[in-house]
C-alpha cells in the first residue's frame, strides 16, 4: 500500500536529501483538505469501488491537489533554492477555505481517465491564484511552466485500460452531486514521490505555513 511521510512545517529540506539522490527527486507541490473531508472522500470511494471495476482508486493516505508538479528528478540543490521561493510565497498568503462537493470526469464520466472530486473556493479564486502564483515562483527558479491551463481538482481514481462497466456508471451517476464539506487551507508542501514496482509512496520534505493577515 502506498503511504505519506509526515513532515513538519519547516523551511529547509532534510540533510541527507542531495547524497541519496544522485538521479535526482521525483517531487511536486500540494495540498490537503482537512481529515473531515478526506474521509468523507474516502467513504464515498469505499461505496464506488468493486471488484473488477478497471479502476485503480486512490487510498485515503494518498488524497492531494497536486499544484505543481516540478519534475521526475530534479536536484536536489535545485529544490534547496526553490524552498526560498516557496517560503516567500507562503508568507504572502493567507489560509483560505476550499470546499469539496461533486464527481467528475477527465474529460468526462461516461468515458473518463480519471475521477476527481470536484473543488471551489470559498472566496471566489483564491484556489487557481494561489496555483498562479506558485507557477510564476516556480518559472523564477529555472521550472518549466505548465503549458496547459491549472484545474483545481481531487483526483479519487484512475481508470485502466479496459473500459468501466455499467454497474460502476450507475454508482458514478448516485454520488455525483454529493458534498464532502469545507476545508481551511493554511500551507503548501513540497512533496518527494518514490516509485514502486506496485506503487508509489509519497514524502513531506517541507511545508510553508500561510501567514494570516492582520487586522487594524
Amino acid at each position: 500500500m502506498t503511504h505519506w511521510t509526515e513532515g513538519q512545517a519547516r523551511r529547509d529540506l532534510r540533510d541527507d536529501l542531495g547524497p541519496r539522490e544522485p538521479k535526482g527527486v521525483r517531487a511536486f507541490v500540494a495540498i490537503r483538505m482537512n481529515e473531515q473531508v478526506e474521509d468523507s472522500v474516502a467513504k464515498t470511494i469505499d461505496e464506488l469501488k468493486h471488484p473488477n471495476d478497471g479502476v485503480r482508486w486512490v487510498p485515503r493516505a494518498n488524497l492531494h491537489i497536486t499544484l505543481k508538479f516540478l519534475g521526475p528528478a530534479v536536484d536536489s540543490h535545485r529544490l534547496q533554492r526553490l524552498t526560498t521561493g516557496l517560503h516567500q510565497l507562503a508568507t504572502r498568503t493567507a489560509p483560505f477555505e476550499v470546499a469539496a462537493n461533486g464527481i467528475g470526469g477527465f474529460p468526462d464520466l461516461e468515458h473518463p481517465r480519471a475521477i476527481w472530486v470536484g473543488l471551489h473556493s470559498v472566496q471566489s479564486g483564491a484556489l487557481a491564484a494561489l496555483a498562479a502564483r506558485l507557477e510564476t515562483v516556480a518559472a523564477e527558479f529555472g521550472f518549466e511552466r505548465e503549458k496547459r491551463r491549472w484545474s483545481g481538482h481531487l483526483t479519487i481514481g484512475r481508470v485502466r485500460d479496459e473500459p468501466i462497466n455499467g454497474k460502476t456508471h450507475d454508482a458514478f451517476r448516485a454520488v455525483q452531486g454529493r458534498e464532502f464539506g469545507v476545508s481551511k487551507i493554511e500551507s503548501i508542501t513540497l512533496y518527494r514521490s518514490h516509485l514502486g514496482p506496485a506503487a508509489a509512496s509519497y514524502e513531506a520534505l517541507a511545508t510553508f505555513l500561510f501567514q494570516p493577515r492582520q487586522h487594524d
